[in-house]
């Protein structure tokens, strides 16, 4: 095996820890004040912030870094509400026979129902796909690795490249979620893992006391 070709590490800053600190708290700080939104204005946003901020979630590690995701951005009028439309069929199901008992008491507190109309009124659609072949190469189609973990991350650097643009979010997982391949037109090795609604809150928006409520450190760290 030939030896791997290797760049000196992408260089720190130099801080003193107490900065480190700081800096970790400031981040805590910033990203606790995002919240699902469900209430989205129509204002428009410039396709340069949604570029960015997939540009970021790009550079989440992943499996061999074959980067196995896609994201199909969608603005276009007709094609969301195609989406809200099968979304909200597979939701009418999924409440009406699908979700058990204990899942639609789980879910009363957010007040969510079938009703998807901010498909329509958002003005940005992220779709993301898994990818379960492809590579790091253009045509490339070799097996991928670890595709929902890497997936995962890349959303999650998605919702907090958008929140820090100022724009609100919500993660969407209609399921089944297939009509969103074809919709968006993606192949059948590709699988949709989650919609990301984003864009400028409506002035009246609100959000559930039940969905600040975040576990304490304590609850969710263990410090061995």
């Amino acid at each position: 095996m030939k030896p791997h070709a290797t760049i000196p590490y992408t260089a720190l800053p130099s801080i003193t820890d107490a900065d480190r600190v700081a800096a970790a708290e400031a981040f805590r700080n910033h990203v606790a004040a995002r919240r699902t939104c469900r209430m989205f204005a129509d204002t428009p946003v410039p396709r340069a912030v949604i570029e960015a901020a997939i540009a970021a979630a790009g550079t989440a590690p992943s499996g061999a870094n074959h980067q196995p995701w896609h994201f199909a951005a969608v603005s276009s009028p007709a094609i969301k509400h195609q989406i809200r439309m099968a979304a909200e069929a597979e939701e009418r199901e999924f409440y009406a026979s699908r979700a058990g008992q204990e899942w639609l008491e789980a879910l009363a507190p957010l007040g969510t129902d079938e009703d998807k109309g901010f498909l329509d009124v958002a003005p940005w659609l992220i779709v993301v796909f898994g990818q379960r072949r492809g590579g790091i190469g253009p045509g490339d189609t070799r097996q991928n690795y670890y595709v929902t973990e890497s997936v995962g991350i890349a959303c999650g650097l998605l919702l907090t490249a958008l929140h820090s643009a100022g724009l609100a979010t919500l993660t969407h997982t209609p399921s089944p979620m297939g009509f969103l391949r074809e919709i968006c037109g993606r192949p059948a090795d590709e699988k949709p893992l989650m919609l990301i609604v984003t864009g400028h809150p409506a002035p009246d928006a609100t959000v559930p006391v039940y969905a600040t409520r975040k576990k304490p450190l304590d609850q969710i760290t263990t410090w061995l």
